[in-house]
């Protein structure tokens, strides 16, 4: 009993020091990805936290396997490094029974990846996307940051104002630039607002109007002398208000109950890799426990690069068969399970090697002795 809790809390510590190193990396890419977004004013700067969270069971989902497999790699092969494991040897610890000791914390690592793959993800994801929707909503004046061209409507139309009220309904010192996309070339044109102030209005039938006063606009088309200057004193702009949608069409999002039933192809590749996940963390597991057995002479990172690159096989593979499973390329009966299977295999095959290589080199030798 302290033998086992010794290797499991070797291995949890080092599980979570790695999975955290991982998960900063991932979102801080992945932060600087949505910043970029708000920075142009296709997020709310103020929805960005909400977002990541959002985000967060997916990217464990996937982090805690890996950091599972390096974890025991790491722990084991500093036993291995500082002589302990041949300690433990001594006193009859095999690797089968090691390996047992280690499917522990595994269980527990799979029952919370197989929680944050088949309930909490999906709804991260669902929420994601329903936040991305409200998102696409958002007027100008929703995102407009005072002091900063803008960039809306697909590039279409620039917005720049000095100054922007609290409540978001008056501004000051307005620039707006308009392209007028139309097929032929005469009708590119651009038209360019300027004006002292302006303000919001929303009329009683739901429309929302930006009311500029003192003010020109400008039309005409880049390299031509047609330019037209009008001088007002009260100019209206109708903002498009786009409805927000309550439609989650992204698989990601689709619950795991929905998904149980469905026979279109997506849904199963899906399904089964929602279940894939939690598996991976028994499979990765027996393979990481033969890799971490190292000679103390060699150094502990002597396999780690060969065994970092067998995970990545494996998790390459089973993303291609998800593939392939999606365009029906794959029956549901074979789907990502032949995968499973064969690093099943593999993992077994090393395990049992060191054993079955020894045991053939008694026979040998026993032969050569008859035979002197």
């Amino acid at each position: 009993m302290i033998v086992f809790r010794y290797l499991s809390r070797e291995v949890l510590l080092t599980l979570s020091a790695v999975s955290a190193v991982l998960l900063v990396i991932i979102m801080s890419g992945r932060f600087i990805k949505y910043l970029a977004q708000a920075a142009s004013g296709a997020l709310d700067p103020g929805s960005l936290f909400l977002i990541m969270g959002f985000r967060l069971p997916g990217f464990l989902q996937l982090i805690l396997p890996l950091g599972l497999f390096l974890g025991i790699l790491l722990a084991y092969g500093r036993l291995y490094l500082e002589s302990e494991m041949t300690v433990l040897s001594a006193t009859g610890m095999s690797q089968q029974r090691l390996l047992g000791m280690t499917m522990v914390p595994a269980a527990f690592v799979a029952l919370l990846v197989a929680w944050l793959s088949l309930s909490l993800a999906p709804q991260g994801a669902n929420q994601f996307q329903l936040l991305l929707n409200k998102q696409d909503a958002l007027t100008e004046f929703d995102t407009l940051v005072p002091g900063r061209f803008q960039s809306l409507s697909d590039g279409s139309r620039v917005t720049y104002t000095e100054e922007l009220t609290n409540d978001r309904t008056n501004l000051s010192g307005v620039f707006i630039s308009q392209k007028n996309l139309g097929q032929d070339a005469k009708d590119r044109s651009i038209s360019v607002l300027v004006a002292e102030k302006g303000r919001q209005e929303v009329r009683p039938d739901g429309s929302r109007w930006l009311i500029l006063d003192n003010g020109y606009r400008y039309d005409g088309n880049p390299g031509l002398a047609d330019y037209r200057a009008i001088k007002y004193d009260t100019y209206g702009v109708l903002l498009p208000k786009p409805d927000a949608s309550d439609e989650v069409t992204d698989r990601d999002a689709i619950p795991t109950l929905d998904l149980i039933g469905n026979k279109e192809p997506r849904a199963i590749a899906e399904l089964q890799w929602r279940i894939s996940l939690p598996l991976l963390v028994f499979i990765v597991t027996l393979i990481a426990v033969p890799l971490s057995r190292v000679n103390p002479r060699q150094g502990r990172f002597l396999k780690l690069l060969p065994a970092i690159l067998l995970y990545m096989g494996y998790l390459t593979i089973l993303i291609s068969a998800r593939g392939a499973l999606e365009k029906g390329k794959l029956s549901p009966t074979l789907g990502l399970w032949w995968v499973h299977v064969l690093f099943l295999a593999i993992g077994l095959l090393l395990l049992y090697w060191e054993p079955l290589r020894l045991k053939l080199a008694s026979r040998r030798s026993v032969k050569e002795m008859a035979r002197g």
